[in-house]
């Protein structure tokens, strides 16, 4: 299957893939409506996860939809010009990478990268439950990590990485209270709550944000903790979940390739 990066009405169709610790997914978006245009294709993540074993692997995803257009990112690390400076759940090798270029060259596409994080808020701030919210709005990924993405009307303030915030003066948030370690040491829902609660006390006592937006794949599962959370602020769950990093790295794409066509015209 051949996918057009240029749909009718000028909207943009990206390749949107979520490059996370155990597997590495993908799909064409429709970056207009955010919807799914083919199923995605997902490929766990080698072991070691590093930068040309990953290239690789975009490679193949890309070759799966016969992709010829601009193509997104989201990504463990923090960026900066499409060089990765950190490397959370993944390879170290990854530390001042240019990802950008290693992931053009692997599959002769235009490259955006951002970070994992900030790609799932970018999706939910567009075409979820972030739609037209105003004021300091955090998308926080609960998983392997804690992730979060911090949105000041709409937009986006880049590797704001809060996850390692600690807590009680010493504990590390994510190493506390992050849905890995709710499985691991077994917690129950409400003992978990309780953690939470103090992680989203200190980032109201910092931020004083209008809503926290929760995802990741527990977010299926919020009513089993949302309601035990005790705060002040407003709490939803994501509603793009598994999607939004696909979502969000292809609209990130997109509008990296609308600024460079615009740029070309001016010239």
């Amino acid at each position: 299957m051949r996918l057009a990066h240029a749909a009718e009405g000028g909207a943009v169709i990206a390749l949107g893939i979520d490059v996370g610790g155990t597997g590495v997914k993908g799909a064409p978006v429709d970056t207009e409506t955010g919807l799914i245009l083919a199923a995605r294709h997902r490929i766990a993540t080698p072991q070691p996860a590093s930068p040309e074993a990953i290239a690789e692997v975009a490679a193949e995803i890309a070759r799966h939809f016969s992709w010829s257009g601009p193509i997104g990112y989201g990504f463990p690390a923090i960026v900066k010009d499409g060089v990765t400076y950190s490397a959370a759940n993944i390879d170290p090798s990854w530390v001042n990478t240019d990802a950008a270029a290693l992931f053009t060259d692997a599959t002769g596409c235009p490259t955006t990268i951002i970070n994992d994080a900030d790609a799932a808020g970018m999706a939910e701030m567009r075409f979820g439950a972030g739609c037209n919210r105003q004021g300091v709005v955090f998308v926080i990924t609960l998983g392997t990590g804690i992730g979060t993405a911090l949105f000041t009307d709409g937009h986006l303030v880049p590797n704001v990485e809060l996850g390692h915030l600690k807590l009680r003066g010493k504990k590390d948030a994510e190493s506390w209270g992050s849905d890995a370690a709710r499985q691991k040491q077994k917690l129950s829902w409400k003992k978990w709550a309780k953690r939470l609660t103090d992680y989203f006390e200190e980032l109201e006592r910092l931020f004083s944000p209008a809503l926290f937006i929760i995802g990741g794949g527990v977010s299926k599962k919020a009513n089993e903790f949302l309601p035990l959370v005790k705060i002040e602020t407003e709490m939803v769950p994501a509603q793009l979940r598994n999607n939004a990093g696909i979502v969000g790295a292809a609209l990130a794409a997109a509008r990296n390739a609308v600024a460079v066509h615009a740029e070309f015209i001016d010239l």
